[in-house]
C-alpha cells in the first residue's frame, strides 16, 4: 500500500461515488439534498449529483480537499417496475442459477469443474421440463382430457361445452381437444423466450471497459467450454505494476475478466435449448396419447406417423441435452459470438415438430374416447428421479473440488451448490403440485380430486399427492431445529449481555451524565439481543443443509411410494395395514399447504403490483438473487449486475481519465459487492487511482462463504493488493455485513476497521443527551469513522494527469476512441 500523498500533491479533484444497497435508495437521501440532477444514465440506473455540484470538477472555486458526492442508483433494475413482481413465479429458476456459482475453487481439476457446470445446467433443464409439464397438466390433462371427456364434469361449464364428449361435436375427439389446449403451454414457452431475450437486451448487453474494443465479428481462437480460472495456470496475487494483458499468464480473478459480465453467447445458447425443450414437452403431451391409440388401431399409416414423431421428439431432446452439456461460459475474453445453428435452428426445428404433432393429433379418429389420466404420468416420476440423481452427482463433484480447495469457511463444507439446487427442485415441485391440485379441485366441484372416491375426475398424477403428503412431515421435522435456534439465540444474548456492559462501561467511564455510568438491564438486553440475532446469519448454512437433506430423503420416498403402489398415500397405507386416517390427513393437509403456498405467491405478486412499498420489499430478494449472470437457466430473472457493473466501471474509468482526479467508490451492503466487482473490471492504470470503502458489506460473510470460487480469500486478497486503498466498516449488530478478514503480512486484518459500537453510546451523555438507536445494518455514514476513513483513503491516492482538458470535453464527448488504459474518450456518461 502506498503512503499518504502530501498536501502539495493533492491538487486534482476528488470524487466519492456512492452505491446503495438492498431495497434501493433515492438520490436525495444518498446525497442529503432534495435538489439533485441526473448527470448520466437513464430511468433504470443513473448517476446523480447535487444540483450545485453538477460541474464541480471544472469549477476552480470548489474546495479540492472535499470530495464531490455522486450517487449511483440502480434500484429500478430490480424493484422499479410493478410488473417485475411476477418474477416471483420464476423463483426456482433463479435458485438453480445460484447453484452454478457456488462451486468450490480448486486448482488442477478442470474436468471436475466442467462436470459441475454441466450437472447444474442439466438440473436447470429439468426444471424447465417440469414447469412445462405442469402447464401441460393443468391445460391438457385436467380440463381437455379428463373434464371434457367426463359429462358429469363438463356439464354446466359453458367454456368447455364445445369440447365435451357428451356433445359429440367436431372438437369432441380427444386428439383435437389436446391440440387446441396445447396452444396455452406453447404460448407460455414463447412468452418465457420473449422475456429472456428482451431482458437480456435491457440488462445484460452492456460492455465493460475491458472488452469495449472487441468487435462483434471477433471470433477468437479459444473454443474451450467452461473456461474457469482452473483451466489456466494459477498464480499469486500480482502487484499493480504487472500488466493485465501479459501473455500466457492468467492474472485476473474471475470477476475481473473481460467476458464475465457479458454472457451473450451462453445465454442465447441456453435460451434456444430450453425453448426447444419446452416445445418438445408439449409435443410429447399431444402426440403421445394419439400414438398410443394408433398402435392399437387399424390405420398403419397413423401408427407409422406416431412412431416417427415420437422418435423425432426423443432424438431432438437428446440433441438439446448435448447442446446444453457441450459448452459453458467463456470469460477469459470478450465473446460476442453466437452459435447460430443452435440459437436459430434448434427452437425453429422444435416448433416445426410441435406443429406436425398438432396436425397429427387433429386427424380424425372415430370412436376414440379419453379415460383416466393422460398417458405419460410416469414422466413426472422420471423428472423427479432424474433431479435427485443429478443433485447427488453434483454433491459428489462439489465434494471432490472442496477436498482439493479446502476453504475452511465455505458454506456446508463446499456443498452449498448441491443444497441450493435441491431447494430449487423442491420449489419447482411445490409450485407444480400446488397449481395442479388447485385446478383439479376447481374442476371437481365440492369433491377433492385425487383425495377421495367421490370426484368426477381422477385428478392430478399420483406422485403429486405423495409429494403433498410429505410437506407436513417436513414441517414437523423442522420444529426441533427451529426450537434449538431460538434457545441458542436466547443463551447467546445472555452471554453477550456481560460483554456489552463491560465494553460500554470501560468506554464511557467518566463521560456519562449526572450520576455516572450505570447498567440498565433493559438496554443491555436489547443490545445483546440485537447481536445474538445478527449471529443467526452464520447459522443459515446449517438450516439450508438440513432442509435440503430432508427434502432429498422425503422426495425419494415419495417417488418410491408412488411407483410401487400406484395409489394415493391414504389408499396405499391402508392396504399395508398402517393407519389410513393419518396418511389421509397428511395427504389432505399437505395438498392444501401446497395450494396455500402457491396462492401466497400469486397474492404477494398481486399486492406488489399495486403497492410500491411491497414491490420494494420483493426487490430485496432479487437484489441478492439476481446479482449473478444467467449461467445455468436462461429463464431466470435477469442479472442486474451485467448492467450495473459496466456502468460503474465506465464511470470510474472515464472520470479519472478526463480529470486525473482521485476517486473513492463507497458501497453499502449489496452496493459494496457491486463496487468490488466494478473495481475488478477496471484497467490497471485506473485501479491505481481508485480506493474502495465498504460498510455493512456481505463480501466475506455471505458471498465469500457461499461463492468461494469468486469471493474467497485469494480473490479478496488480490483485490486489496490492486486498489490504492480499501477499508471496511462493520458492526456486531449487523445481520448482513461483517469483516472481510483479509490479513496482511503480519497476520493482522489489513482492511477491516475496528468494530463500530452500536449504539454509539449506552446511555445519555453530555454529547448524546437523548437515547441513541441500535442501527444494525443502516446509517453507517453517520458514524464519525466513515468520514475519517474516507479522508484517509483520498490522502493515499496520487492524482493523475488528465487525458483531455475540461474545455475540450464537449467537443470530444461523442468520440469513441479508446486509450491505452482501456477507457473511452467519452465524457463519462454511463453506457446504456
Amino acid at each position: 500500500m502506498s503512503s499518504a500523498t502530501p498536501d502539495s500533491q493533492r491538487e486534482g479533484p476528488a470524487l466519492e461515488l456512492l452505491v446503495h444497497g438492498v431495497g434501493g435508495a433515492f438520490p436525495q437521501d444518498m446525497l442529503g439534498d432534495p435538489r439533485t440532477v441526473r448527470v448520466s444514465g437513464d430511468a433504470q440506473a443513473a448517476v446523480f449529483r447535487r444540483t450545485e455540484d453538477e460541474h464541480a470538477e471544472d469549477d476552480p472555486a470548489f474546495p479540492r480537499e472535499q470530495p464531490i458526492p455522486e450517487a449511483y442508483c440502480w434500484s429500478n433494475l430490480t424493484s422499479g417496475n410493478s410488473a417485475r413482481a411476477l418474477w416471483l413465479l420464476l423463483l426456482p429458476f433463479m435458485v438453480a442459477n445460484l447453484a452454478h456459482w457456488m462451486r468450490p475453487r480448486a486448482k488442477g481439476m478442470p474436468r471436475t469443474t466442467r462436470l459441475y457446470g454441466v450437472l447444474v445446467r442439466l438440473i436447470a433443464l429439468s426444471l424447465t421440463v417440469l414447469m412445462t409439464a405442469a402447464a401441460a397438466e393443468v391445460t391438457l390433462d385436467l380440463p381437455a382430457w379428463q373434464c371434457a371427456g367426463t359429462p358429469d364434469c363438463s356439464r354446466g361449464r359453458g367454456w368447455l361445452g364445445f369440447l365435451s364428449s357428451a356433445n359429440g361435436g367436431w372438437w369432441s375427439q380427444p386428439g383435437r381437444r389436446l391440440a387446441l389446449a396445447a396452444l396455452l403451454p406453447a404460448g407460455l414457452v414463447v412468452l418465457l423466450w420473449y422475456l429472456s431475450n428482451r431482458t437480456w437486451s435491457a440488462y445484460e448487453s452492456q460492455r465493460p471497459p475491458t472488452g469495449a474494443g472487441v468487435s462483434e465479428g471477433d471470433t477468437g481462437t479459444d473454443d474451450e467450454e467452461e473456461e474457469s480460472e482452473e483451466t489456466a495456470p494459477d498464480s499469486s496475487p500480482p502487484s499493480r505494476a504487472v500488466r493485465d494483458t501479459e501473455p500466457g499468464v492468467a492474472l485476473r480473478p474471475a470477476l475481473g475478466r473481460p467476458g464475465f459480465w457479458y454472457g451473450r453467447r451462453l445465454v442465447a445458447r441456453l435460451r434456444a435449448a430450453h425453448t426447444a425443450a419446452g416445445f418438445l414437452v408439449v409435443a410429447a403431451a399431444v402426440a403421445g396419447p394419439a400414438a398410443r391409440h394408433d398402435r392399437d388401431g387399424d390405420s398403419t399409416l397413423l401408427d407409422i406417423a406416431g412412431r416417427t414423431l415420437e422418435t423425432a421428439i426423443g432424438l431432438l431432446f437428446v440433441f438439446v441435452v448435448c447442446v446444453i452439456a457441450r459448452r459453458g461460459r467463456s470469460e477469459r475474453r470478450f465473446d460476442a459470438r453466437l452459435d447460430r445453428a443452435a440459437v436459430s435452428a434448434l427452437p425453429g426445428t422444435a416448433l416445426a415438430l410441435l406443429a406436425l404433432c398438432l396436425l397429427y393429433a387433429f386427424w380424425d379418429r372415430p370412436g376414440w374416447a379419453s379415460a383416466g389420466t393422460l398417458p405419460g404420468e410416469w414422466a413426472f416420476r422420471l423428472i423427479v428421479l432424474a433431479q435427485g440423481a443429478l443433485t447427488v452427482a453434483l454433491a459428489a463433484a462439489a465434494f471432490a473440488l472442496q477436498r482439493r480447495a479446502r476453504h475452511p469457511r465455505s458454506a456446508l463444507w463446499g456443498l452449498g451448490g448441491p443444497a441450493v439446487a435441491m431447494l430449487a427442485c423442491a420449489l419447482g415441485g411445490v409450485m407444480t403440485g400446488g397449481i395442479a391440485q388447485r385446478v383439479a379441485d376447481w374442476l371437481d366441484g365440492p369433491s377433492t380430486a385425487g383425495l377421495d372416491g367421490d370426484g368426477t375426475i381422477p385428478g392430478p398424477p399420483v406422485l403429486l399427492s405423495w409429494q403433498a403428503s410429505v410437506i407436513p412431515v417436513l414441517l414437523l421435522a423442522l420444529l426441533a431445529p427451529l426450537a434449538w435456534l431460538a434457545l441458542r439465540t436466547w443463551l447467546t444474548a445472555r452471554r453477550f449481555a456481560r460483554d456489552v456492559e463491560e465494553e460500554y462501561g470501560a468506554a464511557e467511564a467518566g463521560t456519562a451524565g449526572p450520576g455516572g455510568w450505570r447498567p440498565d438491564p433493559i438496554r443491555t438486553r436489547r443490545i445483546a439481543g440485537a447481536r445474538a440475532r445478527a449471529d443467526l446469519t452464520d447459522t443459515a448454512p446449517s438450516l439450508v443443509g438440513l432442509i435440503s437433506g430432508a427434502t432429498l430423503i422425503l422426495g425419494a420416498g415419495s417417488v418410491a411410494g408412488a411407483w410401487a403402489s400406484g395409489k394415493v398415500p391414504g389408499e396405499a397405507f391402508g392396504d399395508s395395514g398402517l393407519d389410513e386416517s393419518v396418511a389421509g390427513a397428511a395427504q389432505y393437509l399437505g395438498s392444501w399447504l401446497i395450494g396455500f403456498g402457491f396462492i401466497l405467491f400469486v397474492t404477494w405478486g398481486r399486492r406488489a403490483y399495486r403497492d410500491a412499498s411491497a414491490r420494494r420489499t420483493i426487490g430485496i430478494l432479487w437484489d441478492v438473487g439476481t446479482f449473478w449472470p444467467r449461467a445455468a437457466h436462461p429463464f431466470a430473472p435477469p442479472c442486474y449486475a451485467e448492467r450495473a457493473v459496466p456502468d460503474l466501471a465506465w464511470r470510474m474509468s472515464t472520470w479519472t481519465e478526463r480529470t486525473g482526479g482521485r476517486l473513492v467508490i463507497s458501497g453499502h451492503s449489496q452496493g459494496s459487492v457491486l463496487a468490488a466487482s466494478a473495481v475488478w473490471q477496471l484497467p490497471a492504470a485506473t485501479r491505481g487511482r481508485v480506493a474502495l470503502l465498504t460498510y455493512g458489506s456481505p463480501l466475506e460473510r455471505l458471498y465469500g462463504r457461499w461463492f468461494p470460487a469468486y469471493f474467497g480469500p485469494t480473490a479478496l486478497l488480490q483485490l486489496r493488493d490492486e486498489v490504492e486503498g480499501w477499508r471496511n466498516l462493520w458492526r456486531h449488530t449487523d445481520p448482513i455485513g461483517g469483516p472481510v478478514r483479509v490479513l496482511d503480512e503480519t497476520g493482522r486484518r489489513a482492511v477491516d476497521h475496528e468494530v463500530l459500537r452500536d449504539p454509539v453510546v449506552y446511555g445519555r451523555t453530555s454529547v448524546h443527551p437523548l437515547p441513541e438507536p441500535i442501527l444494525g445494518h443502516s446509517d453507517y455514514q453517520a458514524d464519525p469513522a466513515f468520514a475519517e476513513e474516507r479522508r484517509g483513503l483520498l490522502d493515499r491516492i496520487h492524482p493523475g494527469i488528465p487525458r483531455q482538458s475540461p474545455r475540450h470535453r464537449e467537443s470530444r464527448g461523442t468520440e469513441g476512441g479508446q486509450d491505452s488504459s482501456g477507457g473511452s474518450g467519452s465524457s463519462g456518461r454511463s453506457s446504456g
